[in-house]
């Protein structure tokens, strides 16, 4: 049987592997260039202080100004909504003088009467006037001179009438005359020089034209009395005319006397005047500039000082480094000669006194340096009973007539123990070529020979031990195909042949059809050996048509003794196994299904009771519409609401009962995509009617966004409801009062190191609690602590959560010393989808 292709894993996020290729660049530097590279971070990081507080001058500066712009821009508006308002509401007065005038309800005389009352309390309008069609003028008020105080007619206000062809009084008349709507005019200068604009207001008798009421506002005024204190105290306001020219200002200022540049400058026209006018609101910068400032002068003059101490703290530290780097260099050096050595090596002189030894030879014979070196034959390293034959060796390595091959000789530790050594021997030469004594080296092969006799012993050991085993074991070879061992249980079953191995490797590589192939195809080409052999082993179940059987087979690759990589098997007949699991699991199943009409079994009265409430109510609501109906006293709205109702009430009892036939029927596990809302909204509905039955309210809690579960959603409901059952009926049975009659539901997802991502299901109760015997044989078959259970429930629910690769788990809960509940949790991993995928197709 074919196995799946592996899953591809998963990407790993493009900051891993910038980290790791940065992590690879930095271990290919030199330990000299690391500390060059560190030693520029405090470098970089004075520079980058200094930016940072560069931008963050920058930054408050730019946001000073903004701060400065909008507070120009809100006082200019607020103070355009000043004079708009003031505008209009003038205008509306006007324009009821203009009614009053046309419908003949006031002469000469009551006009200078309501337009003195009219300007009293409007400072801003210096004169108000009467013209008729023809640009004369029948009545006039004025502010600005005594003749107004003396109730006189003023007779110099010539350039306030539109008499004068093309002056601003004269086009706004005109303009007024062809709108027939009121018209504001340009500013001019009036007869005592200064600003002012008019609002020409139509005087229509039955549509004709009859004249103008004319309102002369002045500027100086507008900006005196409209704009408010706190606006002017914060800001310079001024009008402009549309020319450009300064017409009014909030700030006063001498003859002569040039204003200030502003630097935020908002400009908005004078509503709803439409003359030109502009209002331009003025501010000024506040904050110094950031050249000018001595806070940055002061960053930045640390900043150049300390940049300055490291680079002078960098160039002492590198002499520093280069000549500590060459002395440790030159120690280790002679160091590494003396200690990488694992061979020990022994000088002697002519006369056969020790002139050296290394650290291995010391650790080899358990003699320190000072011991060895000066000593003249026996030397200590001798074991006593051999002086005569060492003697003899030492005669002849000081004559030169070792041979080339070595010698193998029996040497003592320090602490008497003996071991096994070959010694070689080779002159040593002065820088004259002079001989001035013996190198020998000397290796302990002790093991070498235990192992060499060992291997003997343990071949005919092992040869036994595989003829003898129940299981197949097999050995072939990867690139020829050749079956390089079989045992006796192999060879009962598939013959001597390799074809065996093929079937029961299940199509992989290494197979004989490889060889098959020729010499053109090699599918372990550039392969690592390695890498194969320090495989684990692969563990998989596979079925043999011919022989009936099924085997769990063990594959691993090896090295074989003469270096070719090989594939090793071993196959164990579990035909048996798998023959009493699927007769447990059918028990299983047919004990789940038992549970569950248990369970109902035991539900029975409080189902009944759940589905009388719905059948009485639809026994009431027909036999109420058959009685209205029948006395006639029912309209169609009425009899079609009451079917509706009727209509529910039946719904609610089919949804019951569908509930319960769902729960009870029996049928095959069948694990699917499942969410664990739905599941535990459906428990939750048949653990309702056990849970009013005892009076126990339960609070359900329900993570957001949990992950698609692949589980058989009858037999976790099973689970939960159980559960569910079992608390209710522990506060019944210990008489809780109703403030502790209560259960909690908690479904939230977590990671633990053993099970990684999981779901879990907690039930907690307010109960008693259970013993501690009790706790240890929860989960025993057949044991209860309900005098009418039959204990199968439990392990049930245990059966099922192992199944779905879950845990399930009950603890006491405690304050102080005191039981106050217990708490049953569960969970179901969240990889269950693609486990439960890859059992499907290796079965």
């Amino acid at each position: 049987m074919s196995t799946p292709a592996p899953a591809s894993p998963p990407r790993r996020p493009v900051t891993a592997r910038a980290g790791r290729l940065v992590g690879r660049w930095w271990r290919r530097q030199s330990p000299a260039r690391q500390d060059r590279y560190a030693t520029l971070g405090p470098l970089v990081s004075v520079l980058l202080f200094l930016a940072a507080i560069i931008s963050a001058f920058w930054y408050l500066r730019n946001e000073e100004f903004e701060r400065e712009q909008e507070s120009v821009k809100r006082d200019t508006e607020i103070a355009q909504q000043q004079i708009r308002l003031r505008l209009i509401e003038n205008q509306e007065q006007l324009v009821r003088i203009a009614r009053e005038i046309v419908t003949r309800q006031i002469d000469e005389e009551e006009f200078q009467s309501q337009a003195a009352s009219f300007t009293r309390e409007r400072p801003e309008i210096t004169n108000l006037i009467w013209v008729n069609q023809s640009r004369s003028r029948k009545a006039s008020y004025s502010t600005t001179t005594l003749f107004s105080e003396l109730g006189l007619p003023y007779i110099d206000n010539q350039r306030s009438l539109p008499e004068q062809r093309n002056s601003e009084p004269d086009q706004a008349f005109r303009a007024t005359r062809e709108l027939r709507l009121p018209v504001y005019s340009r500013t001019f200068a009036d007869a005592n020089g200064n600003s002012v604009f008019q609002v020409h207001v139509p005087l229509l008798d039955r549509s004709a034209f009859s004249g103008t009421l004319i309102a002369e506002y002045s500027i100086d005024s507008l900006v005196r009395y409209f704009i408010p204190a706190e606006v002017s105290k914060r800001h310079t306001m001024t009008l402009v005319d549309a020319q450009g020219k300064l017409v009014a200002s909030t700030l006063p200022m001498t003859p002569g006397e040039t204003p200030k540049p502003a630097s935020i400058v908002y400009e908005v026209p004078l509503a709803p005047a439409s003359n030109g006018l502009v209002l331009r609101g003025q501010g000024y910068r506040t904050s110094i500039g950031l050249i000018s400032n001595t806070l940055f002068w002061m960053v930045s003059a640390l900043s150049v000082l300390t940049v300055w101490m490291l680079l002078g703290t960098w160039r002492h530290m590198r002499r520093r480094v280069q000549m500590q780097a060459t002395l440790v260099s030159e120690t280790n050096f002679r160091r590494a000669m003396e200690n990488s050595m694992l061979t020990g090596m022994r000088a002697m002189d002519m006369e056969g006194r020790i002139t050296y030894v290394n650290p291995a030879f010391c650790a080899m014979t358990g003699f320190s340096e000072h011991e060895l070196i000066g000593r003249m034959p026996p030397f200590p390293h001798w074991p006593p009973d051999r002086y005569e034959e060492n003697m003899r060796l030492l005669q002849q390595e000081l004559q030169g007539r070792s041979p080339a091959g070595g010698i193998e000789v029996k040497a003592m530790r320090k602490d008497g123990t003996l071991f096994d050594a070959r010694m070689y021997v080779s002159p040593l030469i002065d820088p004259k070529g002079m001989q001035t004594g013996w190198m020998t080296s000397m290796t302990n092969i002790t093991e070498a020979k235990r192992v060499r006799d060992q291997l003997s012993a343990s071949h005919e050991r092992f040869t036994t031990v595989l003829e003898g085993l129940d299981a197949a074991v097999s050995v072939l070879s990867v690139q020829q195909g050749e079956l390089l061992f079989a045992n006796r249980s192999y060879r009962l079953w598939f013959g001597a042949d390799a074809q065996g191995h093929g079937t029961l490797a299940g199509g992989e590589p290494g197979l004989p059809m490889i060889a098959d192939m020729g010499d053109s195809v090699d599918s372990f080409g550039g392969l690592p050996t390695q890498e194969l052999t320090e495989a684990g082993s692969e563990t998989r179940e596979v079925f043999v048509d011919t022989l009936q059987k099924w085997f769990d087979v063990r594959a691993r690759y090896l090295q074989w003794t003469d270096g070719r990589l090989a594939q090793m098997l071993i196959a164990t007949d579990i035909t048996s196994r798998r023959h009493a699991e699927e007769q447990s699991k059918q028990q299983a199943e047919k004990a789940q299904v038992t549970s569950r009409l248990m369970t109902m079994g035991e539900m029975a009265s409080s189902v009944a009771h759940e589905l009388n409430q719905p059948l009485t109510a639809i026994t009431n609501y027909c036999n109420g519409m058959v009685s209205r109906v029948k006395s006639d006293a029912i309209g169609k709205d009425d009899l079609v609401a009451a079917l509706e109702k009727t209509a529910k009430q039946a719904d609610r009892a089919a949804q019951i009962i569908r509930r319960i036939r769902a729960f009870v029927k029996r049928s095959e596990p069948q694990r699917q995509a499942a969410e664990a809302r739905t599941i535990v909204e459906d428990a939750v509905d048949l653990a309702g009617i056990e849970l009013r039955r005892r009076n126990v309210s339960l609070h359900v809690y329900v993570a957001q966004r949990l992950p698609t579960l692949m589980v058989d959603p009858i037999l976790i409901e099973q689970v939960i409801l159980n559960l569910l059952k079992n608390s209710a009926e522990a506060i019944d049975m210990a008489g809780l009062p109703p403030a502790r009659r209560n259960i909690e539901l908690r479904v939230v997802p977590k990671h633990t190191p053993e099970e990684g991502g999981v779901i879990e299901f907690g039930v907690t109760d307010s109960g008693p609690g259970l013993k501690e015997e009790v706790i240890n044989r929860l989960y025993e078959a057949f044991f209860s602590t309900k005098v009418e259970g039959l204990g199968i429930g439990l392990s049930l629910c245990r059966s099922i959560i192992e199944s779905h690769r879950g845990r399930i788990r009950a603890q006491n809960l405690y304050n102080g010393d005191l039981a106050v509940g217990c708490r049953f949790t569960f969970t179901l991993p969240v990889e269950t989808a693609k486990s439960t995928g890859l059992e499907a197709a290796l079965t």
